[in-house]
């Protein structure tokens, strides 16, 4: 598969992913679909790693392979698609390519502590704070579910922010994978053009 096509692929690939993403840290904002106070949503929701890190930092990156992987598979490395060279265009997308990456893995760190951390709930008392904050990693409330009962309010939310922050971090886990490889996919674009057709 020669670059451009490559290129047009992974862009293709990263525009549902970075739309899932924005979603998935909206629905974070209203858990069970409840309209909360803004001091009782989870605080590492307003990083916005869905929105900001896995959606519009991988979504711009992804325009750009869209646009070098436009043309297709051209003769030689100095074919012109649009306003620039192909083989800028391609240095292009790895510049953007590896802010895409940081984005991926921005969301990847704070999904990670939304999991550990836990998120912010009533146990009860008409207090919201953090009940597993303190918790070690072998006692972590994930790998027991019978703790899950210390939070009356929002109902459901420690599933809501179970499913949503593992969707976020599989999310940004596979934009930095594709990313990093147009990185590579794009320098060897750069440095060595396109694929040659074939000879007749």
């Amino acid at each position: 598969m020669c670059t451009g096509k490559c290129s047009k692929c992974i862009g293709i690939t990263l525009f549902p992913l970075a739309t899932c993403a924005i979603v998935s840290n909206i629905l974070l904002y209203f858990p069970n679909g409840q309209v909360l106070q803004l001091s009782e949503i989870t605080d590492l929701v307003w990083y916005f790693h869905g929105i900001l890190g896995a959606g519009i930092l991988v979504i711009l990156p992804a325009f750009m392979m869209l646009g070098a992987g436009g043309a297709g598979c051209c003769a030689n490395r100095c074919g012109v698609s649009g306003y620039l060279s192909f083989p800028f265009q391609m240095l292009l997308s790895v510049i953007l390519a590896v802010l895409g990456f940081a984005g991926g893995a921005y969301c990847v760190v704070i999904s990670s502590l939304g999991l550990i951390g836990g998120p912010l709930c009533d146990t009860g008392d008409g207090e919201y704070l953090y009940p597993f904050r303190n918790d070690t990693l072998k006692d972590n409330y994930l790998f027991n579910q019978t703790t899950w009962s210390i939070c009356k309010e929002p109902e459901n939310i420690i599933l809501w922010n179970i499913v949503l922050f593992s969707i976020l971090l599989a999310i940004g886990v596979i934009e930095a994978i594709l990313c990093f490889i147009q990185v590579i996919n794009g320098l060897t674009g750069f440095i060595c053009g396109t694929c040659m057709r074939r000879r007749k």
